[in-house]
């Protein structure tokens, strides 16, 4: 029988446990790439652990694990730092986005055979990356813009060079998370561990 349900300190210390998942493979498993304008682009799966998250716990608790970790991340590196805030809402996006696909349309947590349940991780992952694939470098032209003041030529060849590198993470991340899920989903489920959401 499933207890973790109701349980408001399992899903607490699992949401800081993804969190710390999205800082460790941004912190220390990504590739930076300078671009022309100046600023970095990087190679990374930390997306993948928000989806992840967000398959394991719901939207809402996804999106906080993405945005906590991934904004911590950005706020501990120099080069990062000023996107801070710009990664805390679109992790949480990608987060509220996968949830709501997995979970409210698809309704994974339920009984249903792995064909199904693969399926349905895979659209889930597949909307939060790509909802980030087309935000992330429009919302990032315009916070380069209007918030950070970067001139507007650097952050269009900023915007382009971060629209290639966040596809190629979204396919990775996709990979990742759909393939972990589904690899500890039956774990979970047989431990008692698994969340019904």
């Amino acid at each position: 029988m499933n207890h973790q349900r109701e349980n408001p300190v399992y899903k607490i210390v699992l949401t800081a446990l993804m969190a710390a998942l999205c800082y460790v493979a941004f912190t220390f498993l990504k590739i930076p790439i300078p671009t022309f304008g100046g600023d970095y682009v990087a190679l990374h799966i930390g997306n993948a652990f928000c989806v992840l998250a967000a398959l394991l716990m719901g939207g809402v608790y996804g999106g906080l694990a993405g945005s906590l970790g991934m904004t911590i991340a950005d706020l501990l590196d120099p080069v990062y730092i000023t996107s801070a805030p710009k990664t805390f809402v679109l992790k949480f996006c990608i987060g509220m986005i996968t949830g709501l696909v997995a979970h409210k349309i698809g309704h994974i947590t339920e009984d249903h055979d792995g064909k199904y349940v693969f399926r349905w991780s895979l659209m889930a992952s597949v909307a939060g990356l790509g909802f980030n694939v087309i935000m992330d470098p429009i919302a990032g032209y315009f916070y380069k813009n209007f918030v950070l003041g970067v001139q507007s030529d650097a952050a269009k060849i900023m915007s382009t060079w971060a629209a290639g590198v966040t596809f190629v993470n979204a396919v990775a991340g996709t990979i990742v998370a759909v393939v972990v899920y589904m690899a500890v989903r039956p774990v979970l489920k047989k431990s008692g561990m698994f969340l019904k959401v």
